[in-house]
Order: structure tokens, then sequence, then C-alpha cells
């Protein structure tokens, strides 16, 4: 009960901070960014926002697939609609209660499957992990191949915050020092309190890193796993690339600029549900440093986020209501093979 009423607050606190992003965002405009803001989204080209929908689709798609290779080592092989309809269905729930959505996709997936759902969840790690991998490769390279805008950019932060008295690179010696005491913290307190329950779950994550990438490696089909990854993130940026062409705005952008979007957006996902005010937010703050507006950069967050959000809800929906159409002639096969496997060949009933 504690803990169920701890992921409440917690969800409330985060939906709570989303909101009052969404707030703040359009509350603080004054009345020429409010301005700039709707011009924005009144001469966008929406038309370049339709191949922008298929490539999320896509997307979604691969990242079925994706799945169903996981399950594979498993005996599993569910069909590729109903995969695809429960991976909408989590993401539709994902973006109401975090971590829900993983919980449905796997007992939807076992309901219609007849598959068992601890072995589901197990996969579900795997991809999460994999996923966690990707994205820390994602930012170094958006880092690496940016190093001046980016460095740049944190020069600029650090001299703001430079004084005559404490001189940057003091700052920066002091910042080391601190970071070397808390990796010392924090092996001396693994060593003293090895059973904490904190200290238990971040030793079964760093676990579970290594665990996900044995099993990728033992995979049947690890090329075409590691291509579905690549392909996924590949949509994920061309999204944001093109996106960039349909406001003026930002039509001048390239990949490099939505590496770094794509980059900041992915922890807005997880800040808040679904992204809700914190994904607009983020983008802006990214767009910041390349020049772009506030108002022009929250209104292609506000685009960006909107179109992901859009199809998630329409997706999942109709999902929702069509997995048990799609299903009802597979439980109509298996229920009749059941009745005849009850009935000898003479017509006699077992039993009788």
């Amino acid at each position: 009960m504690r803990k169920r009423i701890l992921s409440i607050i917690q969800y409330i606190i985060f939906l709570g901070g989303g909101l009052f992003l969404v707030w703040w965002q359009l509350k603080s405009m004054t009345a020429a960014e409010e301005k700039e803001f709707r011009n924005a989204f009144t001469y966008a080209d929406y038309w370049l926002v339709i191949p922008v929908i298929f490539m999320s689709i896509f997307s979604h798609i691969s990242r079925s697939m994706r799945w169903k290779l996981l399950m594979e080592p498993l005996g599993y092989r569910p069909k590729l609609k109903n995969v695809f309809a429960v991976t909408m269905v989590g993401y539709l729930a994902n973006s109401a209660v975090p971590r829900l959505g993983e919980i449905l996709k796997c007992t939807f997936l076992a309901r219609y499957e007849h598959l068992k759902v601890d072995k589901l969840v197990g996969t579900i790690l795997v991809e999460r992990t994999f996923d966690f991998i990707c994205y820390l490769i994602f930012i170094g390279i958006t880092v690496l191949i940016q190093i001046n805008v980016v460095g740049s950019f944190v020069k600029d932060k650090l001299n703001a915050l430079a004084k005559d008295d404490f001189p940057v690179w003091v700052k920066l010696a002091l910042l080391l020092i601190i970071l070397l005491v808390v990796i010392y913290g924090i092996r001396l307190l693994v060593r003293r309190y090895p059973s904490n329950r904190l200290i238990i779950k971040t030793t079964l994550f760093l676990k579970g890193i290594g665990d996900g990438f044995t099993a990728i490696r033992n995979l049947k089909h690890r090329k075409q796993f590691i291509l579905h990854t690549f392909f996924i993130w590949t949509m994920y940026l061309l999204q944001i690339y093109l996106g960039f062409s349909a406001m003026d705005g930002t039509a001048h952008l390239g990949l490099k600029a939505a590496c770094s979007v794509l980059s900041l957006s992915t922890l807005a996902m997880i800040v808040t549900p679904g992204g809700i005010g914190s994904f607009p937010f983020f983008v802006m703050q990214t767009l910041l440093i390349y020049s772009i507006s506030q108002p022009m950069g929250k209104a292609f967050g506000w685009l960006i986020w909107g179109v992901s959000t859009g199809i998630v809800i329409t997706a999942g929906l109709l999902s929702l209501l069509l997995l048990p159409y799609l299903n009802k002639f597979k439980k109509h096969e298996i229920s009749t093979g059941d009745s005849r496997q009850d009935i000898h060949p003479s017509g006699s009933a077992d039993g009788d």
C-alpha cells in the first residue's frame, strides 16, 4: 500500500510539473512573442508533416519487429499485427502513466497469443536496456560531430558564472574534486551497506545492462536486431530534420541541430508523462544554441510533440478497439479445435 501511494504521489508531482511547464511557457510570452508563436503555426507547411507521420509509424512497426526478434529464443512467434497493436497500446498508456505501458504490452500480448507474461517482461527489460545504451552513444556522437558549437555554448555558460575572485579554472578544479569525492563515497557506501535497497536496485540495473548485451549477442538474428535499431533512430532523427523545413524560422537548420534536439527531447519523454510540457521546453532550450528565438523554438517543439502524441493517441485507441476483432477468429479456431479433441472418431464424447 505504501509503495502504491508513493507511486501515485510521484506521478502527480511529475504530471503537475509538466502541466506547470505548459502554463509557464504560454503565460510568460510577451505580446510580440505570442504573435511570433502563432505566426509560426499559421504559416507552417503542414504538407511536410505527412511524411513525418509515416516515419513515426514506420519506426513503431520496426520496433515491433525488433521485439519479435527478442521473443524468438523463447520459442514465441506472435503475429506482427498483434505485436504492433499492443506496442501502440503501450505507448498510449505510457503517455498517461509512466511504465504502465510496459505492463499492458506484455499482458495484452500474453492474452491474445497465449504466452507467459513473466518471460515477455524479460524481453522488455532487455529492449529498454539496449535502448538506454544506444541513447548514451547517440549523445556522445551528437557532441563529437559539433564539438565547436557545444564547446562554445559551455564556455559562454561558464563565463557567465565566472567572477573576479573565482576564475573558471578554479571552479572546474573544485568540480573535479567534488566528483571524485562523490565516486569514492558511492564505492564506500556500496561496500559498507550491500543490503541497502537502493544499492541493490542500482546493482541489479547495472547487472541488467550486462545481461542485455549477453542476450543480444546470443540472438539468432542479431544483425536484423541491430539494423532495426539503426532504422528506428534514423526515423526519429529524420522526423525532426524534415520537421525543421515545415517552419520558416527553423528551415535552415541541419542534421547536427536535429541530433541535439533528439538528444534533449528523448530525455523530456522521461521527465514528464508523455513529455507533456517538458518536450517543447527542452526543444526550445536546445534551439537557443542555434540562435532560434524562444517563440519559434516553442512552436517547433509543440508541433513535433503534437504530431507524435496525436499518432500515439490515434493508433493506440484504434489498436485497443481492434485487438479483440483481429483475434476473434483465432479464438474461434482454438475453441473449435478443443471441442474436436474431446470427441472420438466414432462420434461419442470422452468418457461415454
